[in-house]
């Protein structure tokens, strides 16, 4: 693993960076497999990332969108991670509907819609049971308790080994997110991390020994490039 952290004076400069290394990353990746995959972050921090890109002259039928988590919530809800991501980024842009894969979310049972999304990523990346896909770019952010995606701490999907998709819980709300083995075999991981809230987490998240269990970034560590971005916090390398 490749590990970088970039501390950014304000927001603006945290954006400028993540869209420099998104599009470095994108262009990259078509250039050596003929097509990107990338799967998005929910959240406030992200929202002008994918307003940026949006504004970008790519080659969107080269692109294949992907989302990391997702509320269990209609797409069309306030809280759906895909409707944010969509008026700010997809449907701005030409890309192809079938270039679009979200978690759907209408069977009722986040069981059997995380089975059905584990079961379309394998179609697609046509990787058998027991393999993980590599994307060519997850990005992620960090909540003030240490979880990332949907991967909260001391919860079951923490523990889950051999799925792609797992049933996340947030306060007794189901949420559907990409498993830890999953995230790390990506080539390539971005945190974007904004706000002094988080400090004491990221602490925990960088400190040589602490649990696992209770800081779930901890266990982000893909075969790839980890790059964390952040602004309004501090770091001291150990």
């Amino acid at each position: 693993m490749d590990k970088q952290v970039k501390l950014l004076p304000n927001k603006e400069k945290l954006l400028e960076q993540a869209l420099d290394i998104c599009l470095s990353k994108i262009q990259a990746a078509i250039a050596e497999r003929g097509q990107c995959t990338i799967a998005l972050a929910g959240g406030n921090t992200p929202r002008p990332l994918y307003e940026s890109i949006a504004t970008q002259n790519l080659p969107w039928d080269k692109i294949h969108v992907f989302w990391g988590d997702e509320r269990y919530v209609a797409p069309d809800h306030p809280d759906s991670n895909q409707r944010m991501a969509r008026e700010a980024w997809l449907d701005r842009v030409p890309i192809p509907p079938t270039n679009i894969h979200p978690m759907e979310t209408g069977a009722g049972d986040p069981e059997a819609d995380a089975s059905s999304h584990d079961a379309h990523l394998r179609e697609f990346f046509q990787v058998p049971t027991g393999e993980f896909p590599s994307f060519d770019l997850i990005l992620l952010g960090m909540g003030g308790d240490g979880h990332t995606a949907s991967l909260f701490p001391y919860t079951d999907a923490l523990k889950v080994s051999d799925r792609l998709i797992t049933v996340g819980n947030k306060d007794g709300q189901p949420r559907l997110t990409f498993t830890v083995p999953l995230i790390n075999q990506a080539r390539g991981v971005i945190f974007l991390v904004a706000g002094a809230d988080k400090q004491e987490a990221l602490d925990q998240v960088f400190a040589e020994k602490a649990d696992n269990m209770n800081y779930p970034s901890r266990l982000i560590q893909p075969q790839g490039e980890l790059q964390w971005l952040m602004t309004g916090l501090t770091y001291s390398p150990t």
